[in-house]
């Protein structure tokens, strides 16, 4: 049995290597960007109106005085979408212009529409009346202000996002190159195990196949259902590895016979692959049971995740999401930080992920409640909480008030950056 620490730098050895792919910018959500993204253009396109209102040449106004009206004649109408206004343009006339619509060439400045005072009057307007010096520049949004040609937009190894794909369709950008999805193959263990709604008492309905399945687009994997292996099926999951080594799933996840038990034959099937990278057991809770391991000469890995539903979905959570966070380039999560409002016992040596509940004090500070009901069997506690508190080796009592670090259990903590 290893640490939680050695256990985490033997999966960063183990990494296996993803390659990349070229996809429509529009569909790249919830990828992985494997090289920076740039602007393709000059974002606005050209100068554009900031406000409904009349274009004028602010030269046209340096002379004019407090309280005497300059008549400015309007020649035209612009709106945004149409080609841009070309008429020649000479000294003290104006023109009409909306949002977006492109500032003519002969013009500088633009008057909001509620300061426009019209003549004759705004059924028959013919002119517009100015009675001050107006600046340059008013109310205008300038070619490139936002992003200038060849800006960086995206940075590599970023999660792409819904606000992401905005810009992508707003700049031009039609394709981008992502780190390929990785296929996950899942299998679920013993003869206990069961697809069926109405199960007799010695059976078990499978629920961690489904768990992780609704995890994948959170968390950036394929899912395959490759069915549950009894007990007698140590022959029949040695050939589902050796057909997987020349296939396109990238990791094997198996729930239960991981253990140490009868019919726990995970184990001894894995070992008898060559492998580069290998552990059994970690000094966790739940989860202890955890196995993983990376096929040598191969970019193929497998991991063994206990069968108890919380040792299941912790061992996904802090361990096989981690792994294909590294392989997918992201940086490490960094851990939300909570206050205790409970005391909290556990073993010194061992590493616990703790069902717990996350809110807000009416003074704005993050608290977080570790709830009763740890057992790796209980989900009537999973049920209720809405994160894990991450409660590291070396220490047995975890007092309130003290700071923790805390992991969403659905979705990445990278989420919040």
């Amino acid at each position: 049995m290893i640490s939680y620490k050695n256990s985490k730098n033997i999966l960063k050895k183990g990494a296996i290597k993803i390659k990349d792919e070229k996809i429509k910018s529009i569909k790249s959500l919830n990828r992985v960007s494997s090289s920076n993204i740039y602007s393709t253009i000059n974002y606005p396109t050209g100068d554009n109106a900031a406000f409904d209102g009349f274009a004028i040449n602010s030269k046209d106004t340096k002379n004019i005085k407090k309280q005497s009206n300059q008549k400015f004649k309007i020649i035209g109408s612009i709106a945004a979408g149409v080609k841009p206004f070309k008429k020649k343009v000479v000294k003290f006339n104006a023109v009409e212009i909306m949002t977006g619509a492109i500032i003519p060439k002969g013009f500088d400045t633009i008057i909001p529409i509620e300061q426009i005072v019209f003549f004759p009057n705004k059924e028959n307007a013919k002119y517009i009346l100015v009675n001050k010096k107006i600046t340059k520049y008013n109310h205008i949004r300038f070619k490139g202000s936002d992003y200038k040609k060849g800006e960086l937009v995206v940075k590599k190894n970023t999660i792409i996002q819904p606000n992401h794909i905005l810009a992508f369709k707003s700049l031009g950008i039609k394709e981008i190159s992502v780190k390929k999805k990785i296929n996950v193959l899942f299998f679920s263990t013993g003869n206990e195990i069961s697809n069926s709604d109405n199960i007799p008492d010695w059976k078990v309905r499978n629920s961690n196949n489904h768990y992780i399945k609704n995890l994948d687009k959170n968390f950036l994997f394929n899912f395959k259902n490759g069915g549950i292996l009894k007990d007698n099926h140590e022959k029949v999951f040695k050939y589902k590895i050796t057909k997987m080594l020349k296939s396109s799933t990238d990791i094997i996840v198996t729930s239960g016979a991981v253990s140490a038990g009868k019919f726990d034959f995970v184990p001894n099937v894995i070992r008898s692959f060559k492998l580069s990278n290998y552990f059994k057991s970690a000094a966790i809770r739940p989860g202890k049971p955890i196995l993983f391991a990376k096929v040598k000469g191969k970019q193929k890995a497998i991991f063994g995740l206990p069968g108890n539903p919380m040792s299941s979905a912790a061992c996904f959570r802090f361990f096989v999401y981690p792994y294909i966070e590294n392989i997918l380039g992201l940086s490490n999560e960094k851990p939300l930080k909570a206050i205790l409002k409970n005391d909290f016992f556990k073993k010194k040596n061992y590493t616990r992920f703790a069902k717990s509940k996350l809110s807000t004090t009416k003074n704005g500070k993050i608290v977080v409640e570790i709830l009763r009901g740890q057992e790796s069997f209980r989900i009537k506690s999973f049920v209720k909480s809405n994160i894990w508190t991450l409660l590291p080796a070396g220490k047995t009592k975890f007092k309130k008030g003290e700071i923790v670090d805390c992991f969403f259990p659905n979705h990445s903590n990278s989420t919040l950056l």
